[in-house]
Parts: structure tokens; sequence; C-alpha cells
């Protein structure tokens, strides 16, 4: 497999230095992308970075994940209109791990083959390097009018940010240059990847490289990925749609992919999964037949969700997806647990109940009408379960004086109506 040639089919090469193709054809080379550590969670959009390395190791190539440890606890101008949180040791060590874990889903660290991937993380090399010796070492190579030049910087200067650029910012760049510099020197890396905005700074590694050792590295960006709105994608202000099943479910991961529009589609699939460009193609051609039944969706969503989270999460996602649609069964409603409940119904209408109340059991017209408004009144309700249209947790109501109690609770906690098909209602019992 011919590394730039797989990545410029599914549209992940946005700028790459001369000589990189050859350098990958005449060894096997070691190339890094460096993941920030702020959270212990990566999220949607750290997806592109690691699907870059995941195909440069199937290349039979070596993949490095950075941690950026060190450069986590000063702050990246790159886009960014303010600083970044700053770590305390304990937190970056707990990220850390966290994240390997998560890169091991889509990185082979484990084996004794040549190429087997390897997380490293810049703050082991930062913390014991003086100001004294950075300034020596590599502030000297650097000149200021060099750096000034860079478009991130720029940027942040020309803004209106009152704050300005901080001289810790300002040396991002030398940091990040430093990594890049202290892995040729220590693991033979050759090649940097990473998103467009962070050319400038993977580029100046380049030079210090070349100034310090004379020695030639190459740089690799993918385009920013948007939505075809415009929007960014991954990294929301509110909402970030995390690889922890904790922070976003498993249900919840599978619709963002599930909701995505047919141009977005057409781009993800090639993107974030491992699908080969005959079956791609055949895919999207069957979906333009019959757009209507999202196919590049429904595909999309399942690959990345079972890549992600394994068989059985996209299982139950699929089977709770199928809820809303009147085709779940009360087995699969009193499978799912608390979160995807909550996350499938996120919007329906909810009413609280007494527990006390509900364990000396309370008739269905009085639940419905008169403890919650989920119906208008006792005579509506009646009428509707005379037509066959209210469902206590995906099972039809067919008597008006059936008795609701605890034993009905899904997750010990909630009830589900459901007037006609789509009308539905959330009970909570505390």
């Amino acid at each position: 497999m011919n590394f730039v040639e797989e990545l410029k089919w599914r549209g992940m090469i946005h700028d790459i230095m001369p000589g990189t193709g050859e350098q990958l054809e005449k060894e096997m080379t070691t190339a890094y992308v460096g993941i920030d550590p702020t959270a212990d969670s990566l999220h949607i959009g750290h997806l592109v970075g690691v699907m870059m390395l995941r195909h440069f190791q199937n290349a039979g190539h070596r993949p490095l994940a950075l941690i950026g440890g060190a450069t986590g606890m000063i702050g990246d101008p790159s886009g960014k209109s303010q600083e970044r949180n700053l770590l305390d040791e304990k937190t970056l060590r707990h990220n850390q791990d966290a994240l390997k874990e998560q890169l091991a889903r889509f990185l082979d660290f484990y084996s004794d083959k040549p190429n087997a991937a390897k997380l490293v993380n810049n703050y082991d090399w930062m913390k014991e390097f003086s100001f004294l010796e950075f300034i020596r070492d590599v502030g000297k190579h650097i000149t200021v009018n060099y750096m000034m030049a860079k478009d991130s910087v720029k940027k942040r200067l020309s803004g209106d940010s009152r704050d300005g650029l901080s001289f810790t910012e300002f040396t991002y760049q030398l940091v990040q240059g430093y990594d890049f510099l202290k892995l040729y020197e220590s693991h033979n890396c050759k090649l940097q990847m990473g998103g467009s905005d962070q050319w400038g700074n993977i580029t100046t590694g380049t030079e210090l490289i070349r100034r310090k050792t004379a020695g030639e590295a190459f740089a690799l960006t993918c385009p920013l990925i948007t939505k075809a709105d415009g929007g960014k994608f991954g990294k929301t202000e509110s909402g970030n749609v995390w690889l922890d099943p904790e922070r976003t479910s498993p249900y919840a991961f599978y619709q963002f992919w599930l909701n995505t529009s047919d141009t977005d589609a057409e781009k993800y699939i090639k993107i974030f999964t491992l699908l080969q460009r005959e079956e791609v193609e055949a895919l999207v051609a069957e979906h333009q037949e019959a757009p209507h039944q999202r196919k590049l969706q429904k595909r999309l969503a399942e690959i990345v969700t079972e890549l992600v989270h394994g068989k059985e999460a996209l299982e139950t996602a699929i089977e709770a997806s199928q809820i809303l649609f009147g085709k779940g069964v009360t087995n699969t409603l009193r499978k799912l647990d608390e979160k995807t409940l909550l996350a499938v119904f996120d919007g329906v209408p909810t009413f609280n109940i007494s527990r006390e109340e509900l364990s000396a059991g309370i008739g269905i017209l009085d639940l419905v009408a008169e403890k919650t408004a989920a119906l208008p009144s006792k005579g509506e309700a009646r009428r509707t379960i005379k037509g066959g249209g209210l469902g206590l947790n995906k099972e039809k109501v067919t008597a008006d004086d059936k008795q609701v109690n605890i034993s009905d609770l899904l997750n010990d906690k909630y009830l589900l109506i459901q007037k006609g098909k789509k009308n539905y209602f959330l009970i909570i019992a505390e």
C-alpha cells in the first residue's frame, strides 16, 4: 500500500513537503502525530490524526502517538483565541493512560513487529529541561523573524483579543519543534503529521532538525474536517462527541454518524473507515440510487461505532435506534442502561411521580391523565386505549383498569408512555 496515494484518494492530504513520498518508498519510516491530553478521552475531532497513523501502520511504517504533556501545560495558539487550561502531572498521567487504551483500538502497540506503535509524552524530556538550556540549545537556532512569519502567530497578533499573544504561547512552536528534533534523534522519526493548522509548528520542527543536525525531515497535514453546513466537525463548545462511553453513549455516538448529511457521509466514509476504494465507490453509487434509505450513513455509523465501542455496543445502539420507529420491543427497552434510555428519549416530555404512590399501584387512567399530563383527560385516555393507541413500555395497554406499579419500572426508575406511533412521554418515579 502506498501511504500517500491512499491518503490522497481519501481526501486526507492538505499540504505535503516535497520528498515525503520518496522517503516513504525508500524505507520503513517513523512518523508521529501529537495528541492533546487535556481530557482523559479522545473525541471524534482526534480521529483524523488517529486514522492517519492507522493507515501509516497498515502501509508498513511505524507510528508514534505523542501525548503533548508539556505542550498541554502551555497552550497552542493555532486557531485558538485563548490559552487552554494548564494540567498538573497527576491529571496528565491519568489522561495519558486513558488515551493509550483508546488508541490501542486503532493501533498495534503490543506486537513484536518492527513497526509496532509507541506512545511517547513530551513531558518526559521537557520536565528537566532548564530555561537556559532551552534558549541555548533550541532558541538560538530559530530567529524571531521566522517565528513571526507563522500564520498562527500573525492571526493572534492582528486579532481583536485584548490579551494578545503571551510569550508562553509564542514559544509553543519552539517546544513542538524540539519534540520533532528529539524524536528524530531518539526514534529516527522523519515525519510529523497533523491538521492543516499545525503546518507552521511542524515546519519549525523540520527547520530545527535541518539547522541542528543537517538532517532531513518531512511534514504532511490533512484538511481540517468541516461539515457541509460550514460548522466545525467534532468540536462544539457545548458538546464534543467523545470516544469514552461514559461521556458519549454508544447510542449517541452511533446517532451522530447516522444523522450526517449525504455530502458529509460521502466524505466521512473515506476518512473514518478502512473500506477500500472499490467498496466505497460501490456504496456511494448504491446510496445515490436510493438516498432516502440512507445506506451510506448506516454503513458509516456501523463501522465507526464497532471500531470504537465493539460489536455488542453497536448491536445495542442499533436496537435502541429502532425503538423510536416502532420496531423496538419491550425486551429491548428493558435491556437499555439508563444513559442509553435517556439518550434515546432525549427531548420527549417528562413527568415526575412519587415512588411511594407507585408502590401501592396507580390506575393507568390516573397515571396518564391526573398524576401526569401525558394525556389531557381520562376520557381521552379511554378512547386511546379502546383504539389500541396507548402503550406502556412498548406494550399495548388493552384495559383501562390496568394497574401500574414498581415492577413496571425501567431501570427501577422510568415508565415510557406512548400515544400513537410517535408521541412518547417519560415518567420518572422519585
